[in-house]
């Protein structure tokens, strides 16, 4: 069998492989409240609430929006044309053409170029948190947090495309498979270290002080099976008014992150109640699952670039002879851009079912639905979150329940449990 008859076949298993653990490990059986409890869950939220976290979500869905066609043109004008592959030349044209030149620079700049389009949308982002009061950061926090980010990405970045396309020269046939095979072994990584080496760029962690609180927290995901090695306060209030915690990493590095926006907004049963619905997720063991689909999907894209690498059309249209050389990375790019736009909807969809089986968990681990409904009203309030959103924002992006469906779960979770 010739290498693209196997590529075909990897592809075909990875996508089953993908759909099996869709349809095993997300829970699709769990509806969200029926429309009826969500519009009286509204009705008993504060009007100027309601009013604020609608006129945010306004303001921002311009910008968000604009700047995803914005950078959906900039991805497809450099890939699917010579601009593109002239942009990776002029890169490496320095270095005398040398292929890594053009293979590292051209491709950071390729990804530069995109960036540096949508910036501006990014920044207006910025000025309306400002305006609305969810921002603390000013232009200068937020301008070093930006180049942060770019050269946490321009190093990622270049040992990836260092890695890819010293595999597609030694082994011009077989590029996909070992190709496939680092992008898994990328994804399973980065869930390793990202919170040890990724999260202390961004902000400074200290362990939670020794009370009643710390103490809660660690008995809670004890009751629960949930070993934890810490329990950390991340300094947010530098950068935003927004509350939240989460629990991150996998295995050791598995930790209990709590903002400090957090315990400063928010009762300590609250603050328990928000830690109890993210100790689901590791229950669950959703990280491992969020792991595993990114892994699986990783490794379909790279076979399934592979094999549309083969269609001439688009190869001639690019300006390439080879979607495996490192002038064809921008044709690379507006692929997996098409691809992610697509994939999006049905991503947040899986999203919103894992979150709501957090929801329950919650209530169910601390056995108060009562709260668990307050910590969302404050959460809502805290954050301007739209608490119904429009349905077409909702299905296009939206990773969590809203917040009147969270509220008319717990409503009906105590009517259940007779609270």
């Amino acid at each position: 069998m010739t290498p693209r008859g196997w590529a075909v076949l990897t592809l075909a298993a990875l996508v089953l492989a993908l759909l099996v653990v869709g349809v095993l490990l997300v829970p699709w059986s769990r509806p969200p409240a029926p429309r009826s409890d969500q519009l009286a869950a509204l009705r008993d939220l504060p009007a100027d609430q309601v009013a604020r976290g609608r006129a945010l979500q306004a303001a921002l869905r311009p910008g968000r929006y604009t700047g995803l066609a914005v950078g959906l043109v900039v991805a497809l004008l450099l890939g699917l044309t010579p601009l593109g592959a002239r942009l990776v030349e002029l890169a490496g044209r320095p270095f005398g053409d040398h292929w890594i030149a053009r293979a590292v620079l051209g491709g950071i700049a390729v990804v530069l170029v995109a960036d540096l389009l949508t910036l501006p949308f990014a920044a207006w982002r910025q000025s309306v948190l400002t305006r609305y009061g969810l921002s603390t950061q000013g232009w200068g926090g937020w301008t070093v947090d930006l180049l942060k980010s770019y050269a946490l990405s321009a190093v990622v970045a270049a040992v990836v495309l260092l890695g890819f396309y010293t595999v597609t020269r030694l082994a011009p046939r077989w590029w996909w498979a070992f190709g496939a095979a680092g992008a898994a072994g990328l994804v399973v990584l980065l869930s390793f270290v990202l919170p040890v080496l990724v999260e202390p760029v961004f902000n400074r962690f200290t362990p939670m002080a020794q009370g009643p609180l710390r103490t809660e927290l660690t008995a809670l995901a004890a009751r629960d099976g949930v070993p934890v090695r810490d329990v950390l306060v991340a300094d947010a209030s530098r950068r935003t008014t927004a509350v939240n915690a989460y629990v991150s990493g996998l295995g050791p590095t598995r930790r209990v992150v709590v903002y400090d926006t957090l315990l400063r907004e928010a009762t300590p049963a609250e603050v328990t109640s928000v830690v109890a619905h993210e100790l689901g997720h590791a229950k669950d063991r959703d990280v491992w699952t969020g792991t595993v689909t990114g892994a699986l999907g990783a490794a379909a894209a790279v076979v399934a670039l592979y094999l549309l690498g083969s269609w001439t059309p688009l190869l001639r249209r690019a300006g390439v002879d080879s979607i495996a050389e490192p002038r064809a990375f921008a044709l690379l790019v507006a692929l997996v851009t098409v691809v992610g736009l697509i994939a999006g909807p049905v991503q947040a969809l899986m999203s919103r079912r894992v979150e709501a089986r957090a929801d329950a968990h919650a209530m169910a681990l601390t056995g108060d639905p009562a709260t668990f409904e307050a910590m969302q009203r404050r959460l809502a309030g805290v954050n301007l979150a739209d608490p119904d959103p429009p349905r077409w924002a909702y299905l296009w992006s939206a990773s969590h329940p809203s917040t009147v469906e969270r509220m008319a779960a717990a409503r009906a979770y105590a009517r259940e449990a007779g609270r």
